[in-house]
């Protein structure tokens, strides 16, 4: 039998750089022991698994606060649709209660307003105090000013509509009239 002979024209299936003078000259690093090349490797893998222990702890604790925040103002949208039907059903309460507080309809009414009132307290909504206090921008609205002797400038004279909070979150902002302070003295 006869061995093939080699070709050569094909090359090798692998040519590191065949052309050693077109590339740059690369700096031959100190060939590593296999002892220190290992421990290097296993240095680098503890470091990638430390580093994901941490990304997975983060993301489990990440996860658990949205989780505790989603709980604790699920309610919120319940309770601002809550408020408009409120507010009628304080126009009825205060219409029952000028008719007579003695009738049936103003007591029941007034039960039927304790318990809203605790339903409130226990899905954590407050109402926002305005009466008297000082206007704050981030809590009440606006609808007027009225001047007033008696009370100094940029404090709240009435409450039109109640504002309430759901824990440290806004739901509705409180409607005021605000002072405007001594009304001007007319000109002759």
């Amino acid at each position: 039998m006869t061995e093939p002979s080699p070709d050569t024209t094909q090359q090798a299936p692998f040519e590191a750089n065949p052309n050693p003078e077109a590339s740059a000259p690369v700096e031959e690093a100190a060939p590593l022991d296999p002892i220190t090349a290992l421990t290097q490797e296993v240095e680098r893998w503890k470091d990638m698994a430390y580093r994901s222990q941490a990304e997975l702890d983060n993301f489990r604790k990440r996860s658990a606060r949205e989780a505790q925040e989603t709980r604790a103002y699920a309610n919120g949208d319940l309770l601002r649709a809550l408020c408009p039907i409120l507010d009628n059903f304080d126009m009825g309460l205060e219409a029952a209660r000028q008719e007579s507080e003695k009738s049936m309809v103003f007591m029941g009414m007034s039960m039927v307003n304790r318990q809203i009132q605790e339903f409130l307290r226990d899905s954590g909504a407050v109402e926002i105090e305005a009466q008297g206090k000082a206007f704050d921008p981030n809590l009440h609205e606006a609808v007027a000013q009225e001047a007033s002797t008696s009370i100094p400038e940029g404090t709240i004279i009435r409450v039109t509509r109640r504002g309430y909070k759901l824990k440290d979150r806004l739901l509705r902002a409180a409607s005021v009239i605000v002072s405007s302070g001594p009304p001007a003295p007319a000109e002759a």
